[in-house]
Formats: structure tokens, sequence, C-alpha cells
């Protein structure tokens, strides 16, 4: 079977846990958080949980271990937290739970970003992995990165990562 016909059998409505990771942001600041739930529901998908959790690696790790054992819960996108400052640990918090890891989604994130940005692109730690068989992918807290990655990466996939990981 090819990858046209693999993509037609993708689920259509995935239920998704968004987290922002953020020590500032609240329910009205989170212009990301609130972007990605709005580009979810344009196309089909549900948003099963919403959380902000502040830069704490326990946190932001045990918040994430406990939605891939909820069976409702089929993805988990978490923005902010990956890049390099001190403060940024999702990465660390959210790579100790994966049990595979998709390596081109942030190789190509980061490509697609270089493109917007340049060298600065090298700076970001986006990722994505199956843990439970949930795909949890970890993405930059602003609102452009945020867009490019579900726009040219997530929402064309979303439902195809699903069904791959569940077959």
């Amino acid at each position: 079977m090819g990858h046209k016909e693999h993509k037609e059998k993708a689920v259509k409505n995935v239920n998704c846990m968004v987290i922002t990771v953020s020590d500032t942001r609240t329910e009205e600041t989170d212009s990301s958080g609130k972007l990605i739930q709005s580009l979810l529901k344009e196309n089909g998908h549900k948003i099963a949980h919403y959380k902000i959790l502040k830069d704490v690696p326990v946190l932001i790790r045990d918040t994430v271990a406990g939605a891939v054992t909820d069976n409702y819960i089929h993805a988990i996108i978490i923005n902010g937290g990956t890049g390099i400052s001190k403060r940024d640990t999702t990465f660390e918090a959210v790579d100790s739970l994966l049990e595979k890891r998709l390596e081109g989604f942030g190789e190509l994130f980061r490509y697609l970003s270089f493109q917007e940005i340049g060298s600065a692109a090298i700076m970001s730690r986006a990722s994505a992995g199956v843990c439970r068989g949930k795909i949890i992918i970890s993405i930059p807290g602003s609102e452009s990165a945020v867009k490019l990655a579900m726009e040219k990466l997530i929402l064309p996939e979303l439902g195809h990562i699903i069904w791959e990981i569940n077959r």
C-alpha cells in the first residue's frame, strides 16, 4: 500500500490535548494555545483537554505521562519550552517518555523555520514521538512557529500518524 492509500485511511477526528508551557501566560494571554485549538477544530479535530503549565520538568512529565494513559486522548500537542534557555525544559521532560522518536519532525520544522527566520532556527528543539500509542508533538511557543508547525506538518499528517500508530 502506497503513501496515498495510507493517507486515505487517516483518522478524520483526532482527540487532542493541548498544553502550553509558560511561566507567564494565562488562558487570556495564551494566543499560541488558542491558535492550536482553533486550527485543530477548523480541521475537524476535538480538544479533549487544555492546560497551561509552568516550565517545571516534573510537572510537564507527570502531566504528559498521565495524558498517555487516557484512552480518549490520541494526540498531545505542546507549545513552549523548546528553546535553549535555562527555563526551557519541555524537550527533556517529553523526550524521556518517548518510545519512538519521529526525528524527521524536528528536522523538517527547523528547515521550514530556517526559511522564515534564518539561522536562529538551530536553537529550536521541536520534537515528536510516540508513547503508549499516542503521538506527542512539542513545538515552540511563538505564534509564528505554531502556525508554521500546524499548517505545514501537524495538520497534514495528524490523522495519518494516528492511523499508523494504531495499525
